[in-house]
C-alpha cells in the first residue's frame, strides 16, 4: 500500500470520526414530524412534550466555497457547549461525499508539500555532507575519500627497485632485500646476456630509504598479525586517525598460519611468487591481509586530512623513550609519537648444536617463521634429495606432513626427529599423540621419535645429524623448528619491565606497559584471570589482543579476558582445534565417535582464517541424537576404558582436568563448535559427567549442523555511529510530518492537542 493510499484512508477515517462526535454531543433524541404547513420541522421530544407546535424555518444556504456547515451555526454558538434543544443543531448543506471531493484537492496538496519538503531536506543533506556516506560501509581504500583526490598509491615493489636503482649510487640508504613476490624487472635494452638469465630469479628488491614523519599520533612497532589488527581498531574508533607501522621484514601485514598448512599443498608451481593459495574449502586468496593500495606513503601521511596508515618496510627500532615519546630507528631517524604498541613478534629458536657447528652446516639450516623462509625452503624442496626436520610440534608435524605428501611425486625423503615419543606430545594425550605419529607416517615421513640431537657434521655434501640413540641422520638439508623466542631488545634498550618466569613485556590488565605504550601478540605476557600469567604464541590471541590494544590506545580502557584459541592441520585431512591449558601432564577425558568424509578441516565455515569462524558459530544447544556410539552411562572415573592400539579416532572432544574442573578442551576434527567450549571454560563448573558435556558439542550430529554464515576477517572497522543518526532523523522527521497532517484534519483544537501529544 503507497504512503498516498494510506493517508487518504486516514483522512476518511477522520472525517467520520469528526461527524460522529458532533452528533455524540447532542444526546436528546431528534423527531421528525408532520406540520400543518408545507415546511418540513425539526423539534426535540421535550418541546413537542411542552406543546410548543411552530414550525422550524431552515437557515438559508451557504455561499459557495463555505464551510461544511453554515456561517449561521457558528455566530450563535459562541458557547462551545452543548445547546439546550436540537433547534439549534447545524442542518448539512451537502453530502459527505461532495464534501470530500472539494476538500480532497487541498489535502493532497497538504500532503504532497510535506512529501517534496522532506525530499529537499534529504537532498540538502546529502548536498552538505551532513550523512557522511563513506562511513555507512567500510572503503576498500582510505585513500577512496573525495578528499584525498590527488593522492597517488605507493608504488610497486618493481617500480620502487626501478627508482631506487636510478638514485642507488647518491643515496647509499637503500637496504637490499631478496623476495620473491615481487614482479620480475625487465633487463635493459644493453645488459649483458648473463644478467638476462638472472632476471628469471628472484629479484632483490631495495626499498628505498623513506622520510618518516617527525611526529605521528599512533606508532605501531612491529608489521604482523597484532599491528594490523591494532590499526583496524584505531581507525574504526578514530576515522581520520593517521598510523604509520614500522616492520623489519619487507613485506605487508600477513598471514603467517599459510606459510606451514595451505600454501605446500597448492599445485601451482609459481606460489612462492603469487603468494596465493587455496583454502581446505576450496576458496582462493593470498596471504596479505590488505592490497598494497591500501596503505598511504609514510611521507605524506601527515598531509592526508581524513589520515590512513603508513608502513615503513624493511626498517627496525633500536630503542624507545617512553618519557620523551620518542622511537629511534636504526638509519638513525627518530619519531615522536603520542600512543605506541609494542608487537615486536618473535624469533625462532636455534640450537646449539647447530649454532656451534662450521659455515657448512649453518647455511644449509633453514630457521622457518617468514615469508622468505617459505620461498627459500619451497625452492630448496624441488632440488635437494633428502629434508630433516628437528622439532615434534606444531610447525614442525605440519611441515613434515606438507613436505612428506609433496615427496611422495618428487622422491624427496623427510626425516622427523623430536625428543617426545609422539607428535605433538606436549600437548596430546599419548594415545592421541601415537595415534598423529601414524598419521605423519602414512604421509611418507620417516618419523624418529625419542631421540635428541647431541651434534652435527658436515661430510660429503651433507649434514649429519647426531643422536642421542647413536643413530645419524645423513640430509641435504635441516629444518630447525623448535619454537620462537619473544623479541625483547627493545625492552632491555628502553628499560621496559620483562617477564623472567614466561618472557615478553609484562603488562597490566590493560595490556599497557608504561604510560601510552601497550603491548600485544607473541610478545606480551599477560595476566589471565582464569589461569594466571601467561604469553600465548598464536595467531587467534596475536588478532584479539591487537584488536584490544588498538581500542584501548583510542581510550576504551577494557581489560583483556579473552580465551584465546589454536589450531593445527596435518593436511586437510585431520585437523584439531584447542584452547585453555592443553597439556599432555594433565588427566584428560576424551569422547570419540565415527568421522565421515566430510568432517575435516575442509568443513571449518568462512574465507578467514580458522580463528575467524568462530564469530559464524553461535553457540546454539543441540540435541543429541542418540546413536550406538553415544555413551549409555555416565562417563564417571569407574566407567572410564583405557584407549586400544589400532582405533581410529575421527572425531571427539579431549577434556583436560584439574579435579574435576574442565581447564582445556581439543575439538579433534570438530569444527565451528569453538564457542561452546569458551562458555565451557568461561563458566568454570565441576563435573561428574564428561559424557553429558561431550553431547554440547553434538558428536553425533550432522557435520555442518552448527556452522554459522560465512565471514571475512574479523578486524572489519564498525561502522560510523552517523549512519544510525541520519537514519533516525529521517525517521523521525517523517513521524513529524504524518503526525503534522493528520492533526490537520481535526477541527477541535483539543482534539489536535490530545492528538500532537
Amino acid at each position: 500500500m503507497s504512503l498516498l493510499h494510506r493517508m487518504s484512508t486516514i483522512r476518511l477515517v477522520v472525517a467520520g470520526a469528526r461527524q460522529a462526535s458532533t452528533i455524540a454531543r447532542r444526546p436528546l433524541p431528534l423527531s421528525l414530524q408532520p406540520s400543518t404547513s408545507n415546511v418540513l420541522s425539526l423539534r426535540c421530544a421535550s418541546s413537542s412534550s411542552s406543546g410548543h407546535n411552530e414550525p422550524f424555518v431552515p437557515a438559508p444556504h451557504p455561499k459557495k466555497g463555505g464551510d461544511l456547515y453554515d456561517d449561521h451555526h457558528d455566530d450563535h454558538h459562541g458557547d462551545p457547549g452543548p445547546p439546550s434543544t436540537m433547534d439549534d443543531a447545524p442542518i448539512p448543506f451537502q453530502k459527505y461525499e461532495t464534501v470530500h471531493k472539494e476538500l480532497n484537492s487541498k489535502f493532497n496538496a497538504m500532503l504532497v508539500g510535506s512529501l517534496a519538503a522532506l525530499l529537499g531536506a534529504i537532498l540538502l543533506a546529502f548536498a552538505t555532507d551532513s550523512f557522511d556516506i563513506d562511513a555507512w560501509r567500510p572503503p576498500k581504500s582510505y585513500r577512496e575519500r573525495k578528499v584525498v583526490k590527488s593522492e597517488k598509491p605507493p608504488p610497486s615493489s618493481s617500480e620502487s627497485s626501478e627508482s631506487e636503482s636510478k638514485d642507488s649510487k647518491d643515496s647509499g640508504k637503500a637496504i637490499p632485500i631478496v623476495t620473491g613476490s615481487v614482479k620480475e624487472a625487465k633487463p635493459a635494452a644493453k645488459a649483458a646476456p648473463a644478467k638476462e638469465k638472472q632476471a628469471a630469479a628472484p629479484v632483490r628488491a631495495a626499498i628505498p630509504s623513506v622520510k618518516l614523519p617527525e611526529h605521528v599520533p599512533y606508532l605501531l612497532i612491529g608489521a604482523g598479525t597484532a599491528s594490523f589488527a591494532a590499526f583496524r581498531a584505531i581507525r574504526a574508533r578514530d576515522a581520520d586517525a593517521k598510523v604509520l607501522v614500522i616492520g623489519d621484514e619487507p613485506e605487508y601485514p600477513y598471514m603467517r598460519p599459510p606459510l606451514s598448512k595451505e600454501l605446500w599443498f597448492s599445485d601451482d608451481r609459481s606460489v612462492s611468487k603469487t603468494l596465493r593459495f587455496k583454502q581446505w574449502n576450496g576458496k582462493e586468496r593470498g596471504i596479505y591481509f590488505e592490497n598494497e593500495e591500501f596503505y598511504v606513503s609514510a611521507e605524506k601521511l601527515n598531509e592526508l586530512e581524513h589520515g590512513g596508515v603508513a608502513v615503513a618496510r624493511g626498517r627496525r627500532v633500536v630503542k624507545l623513550d617512553a618519557v620523551n615519546h620518542t622511537a629511534y630507528l636504526d638509519d638513525g631517524q627518530k619519531v615522536k609519537y603520542d600512543k605506541c604498541l609494542l608487537a615486536t613478534g618473535g624469533t625462532p629458536k636455534n640450537l646449539t648444536e647447530i649454532e656451534a657447528a662450521g659455515e657448512e652446516v649453518r647455511k644449509r639450516v633453514t630457521l622457518y617463521r617468514r615469508v622468505e623462509d617459505f620461498q627459500k625452503l619451497d625452492d630448496i624442496a624441488r632440488k635437494v634429495k633428502s629434508i630433516a626436520i628437528v622439532g615434534g610440534g606444531f610447525l614442525g608435524s605440519e611441515l613434515a606432513c606438507a613436505l612428506g605428501r609433496r615427496g611422495r611425486d618428487s622422491g624427496l625423503e623427510v626425516t622427523q626427529v623430536f625428543p617426545e615419543s609422539g607428535n605433538m606430545g606436549k600437548v596430546l594425550p599419548q594415545y592421541l599423540s601415537n595415534w598423529t605419529t601414524e598419521k605423519v607416517r602414512r604421509e611418507g615421513v620417516k618419523v624418529v621419535p625419542k631421540s635428541v640431537l647431541t651434534a652435527t657434521s658436515f661430510e660429503k655434501g651433507q649434514v649429519i645429524l647426531h643422536l642421542n640413540t647413536g643413530e645419524k641422520v645423513a640430509t641435504d638439508h635441516v629444518i630447525v623448528a623448535v619454537g620462537i623466542e619473544p623479541n625483547i631488545e627493545l625492552a632491555k634498550q628502553s628499560g621496559l619491565e620483562i617477564d623472567q618466569q614466561h618472557g615478553g613485556f609484562r603488562v597490566d590488565a590493560e595490556l599497557r606497559a608504561r604510560t601510552d605504550v601497550w603491548v600485544a601478540g607473541d610478545c606480551c605476557s599477560f595476566y589471565d584471570i582464569k589461569l594466571g600469567r601467561r604469553r600465548v604464541e598464536h595467531h587467534d590471541h596475536a588478532a584479539v589482543s591487537g584488536r584490544l590494544a588498538g581500542e584501548n590506545m583510542t581510550g576504551a580502557g577494557k581489560p583483556y579476558h579473552h580465551q584465546s584459541m589454536f589450531w593445527s592441520d596435518l593436511g586437510p585431512d585431520v585437523g584439531y582445534e584447542a584452547i585453555g591449558i592443553v597439556d599432555a601432564s594433565l588427566p584428560t577425558v576424551g569422547v570419540f565417535a565415527k568421522a565421515t568424509a566430510q568432517e575435516t578441516p575442509k568443513a571449518t565455515a568462512g574465507e578467514g582464517l580458522r580463528s575467524d569462524t568462530e564469530a559464524a558459530a553461535k553457540p546454539q544447544p543441540t540435541k543429541s541424537q542418540p546413536t550406538k556410539a553415544e555413551p549409555t552411562k555416565p562417563l564417571s572415573a569407574s566407567s572410564l576404558q583405557a584407549p586400544k592400539a589400532g582405533e581410529d579416532y575421527g572425531k571427539g572432544v579431549v577434556f583436560y582436568l584439574k579435579g574435576k574442573q574442565i581447564v582445556g578442551i581439543v575439538l579433534w576434527n570438530v569444527f565451528n563448535r569453538m564457542p561452546v567450549a569458551r562458555k565451557i571454560l568461561a563458566e568454570g563448573n565441576e563435573y561428574d559427567d564428561f559424557g553429558e558435556v561431550a553431547k554440547l558439542f553434538n558428536l553425533h550430529g550432522a557435520p555442518h549442523e552448527a556452522a554459522g554464515e560465512e565471514s571475512s576477517f574479523s578486524l572489519v572497522p564498525a561502522v560510523n555511529s552517523r549512519r544510525d543518526n541520519s537514519f533516525y532523523c529521517i525517521a523521525s522527521y517523517r513521524i513529524v510530518v504524518v503526525v503534522a497532517v493528520v492533526a490537520r484534519l481535526l477541527p477541535e483544537e483539543g482534539c489536535r492537542q490530545s492528538f500532537a501529544s
